[in-house]
């Protein structure tokens, strides 16, 4: 194995963790031609086999934010949430994190939702945002119009990340094999419209404590990092009314550390089938049935419940209990339908 990488296989087979400025020129190395992709795929395996520490995260995700295409968002972003998923945790949920999006919109503050197609479910918010008139492949000016017009805006991970373009052969090559990578996690670190807030959820315990620590380390303003537990051993990357809710807080919610049970907002406690989701054309009726004021009880409470929280993270309500009526309101009282016909409209013109 020679090249960049190689330099750095020593230290990760004997468990050593690497710098930032080593992670940096690791980065630098996976999108650039200067190593085969056998040697890129030596070096993912061995940095998983050590364990990818917090630090480690952050600088990688500090590195490939910096290769990012810029939209032009700055103007929004103080004030925006990224309200998004690891997925992997094959629970079957509905897209949550994508309805609570157009929520946390109609209540007025920006959502920067980053997110890409179904890869371990058979709709991810690519999807599902496509089929709700979302163009995946909008212009940075077009954003800005979408921002201003709709108070919310998708972006769409492969149009926004070129240098991702030389590691997706290695990732293919490494799922083969059944291995995960460090980007398995990244993808929620790196929304390039960079909003101050996040509601990030994790596939798994573990998982969200290493993704709260990153956070931390990459100087997130506010925000929290949730796991939802169905079962020992098995759990879902939102929080629900349906789990066990373990929630990690990040920058000035740094202190919060701590487990939600439904009933700690008033909430009842759901079976998970009310959670579950389906294809593109289950999970849009679902979307149909909420926006029309119906659906399963438990699948509106969960929505409404990370509505709140995700107001509450931007400080635009004082606290997440108060805020659950007004975000079930905005499900299903009629403000989400309308503003998913304003999607449709404002993409098709």
């Amino acid at each position: 194995m020679k090249g960049t990488l190689s330099s750095f296989m020593v230290a990760l087979e004997r468990g050593r963790n690497l710098s930032g400025a080593e992670a940096a020129s690791a980065a630098a190395a996976l999108a650039s031609g200067s190593d085969s992709d056998e040697a890129k795929a030596q070096f993912l395996s061995a940095l998983a086999r050590k364990g990818e520490s917090p630090g480690e995260v952050a600088a990688f995700a500090s590195a490939f934010r910096a290769l990012a295409i810029d939209p032009g968002l700055g103007g929004w972003a103080s004030a925006a949430i990224d309200i998004v998923g690891t997925g992997g945790d094959h629970a079957g949920g509905f897209n949550v994190s994508s309805m609570v999006t157009l929520v946390v919109a109609c209540a007025g503050v920006p959502v920067m939702k980053h997110g890409n197609r179904g890869v371990t479910s058979k709709c991810g918010s690519a999807d599902l945002f496509a089929g709700l008139g979302v163009s995946l492949d909008s212009s940075p000016a077009r954003l800005r119009e979408a921002m201003a017009a709709l108070g919310y805006v998708f972006f769409f991970a492969p149009s926004w990340h070129p240098a991702f373009r030389r590691i997706i052969p290695v990732r293919k090559m490494l799922a083969a094999r059944g291995e995960r990578t460090i980007f398995n996690i990244l993808g929620p670190l790196l929304n390039p419209g960079r909003p101050a807030h996040v509601l990030l959820g994790a596939a798994s315990p573990e998982l969200a404590d290493r993704l709260a620590d990153a956070l931390d380390a990459l100087g997130t303003p506010a925000g929290l990092a949730v796991h939802g537990i169905i079962a020992p051993g098995r759990g879902i990357d939102e929080l629900t009314t349906a789990t066990a809710n373990i929630v990690r807080g990040v920058g000035r919610l740094r202190s919060v550390r701590a487990e939600w049970p439904p009933d700690s907002f008033g909430l009842a406690v759901a079976p998970f089938s009310d959670i579950a989701g389906g294809d593109i054309d289950a999970n849009l009726a679902i979307v149909a049935a909420l926006a029309d004021g119906g659906g399963p009880r438990g699948l509106a409470d969960t929505i409404a419940l990370n509505a709140a929280v995700a107001l509450w993270i931007t400080g635009a309500r004082a606290d997440v209990a108060s805020a659950i009526p007004e975000a079930r309101e905005l499900l299903l009282g009629g403000p989400v339908k309308l503003r998913i016909a304003q999607t449709r409209d404002f993409f098709a013109a």
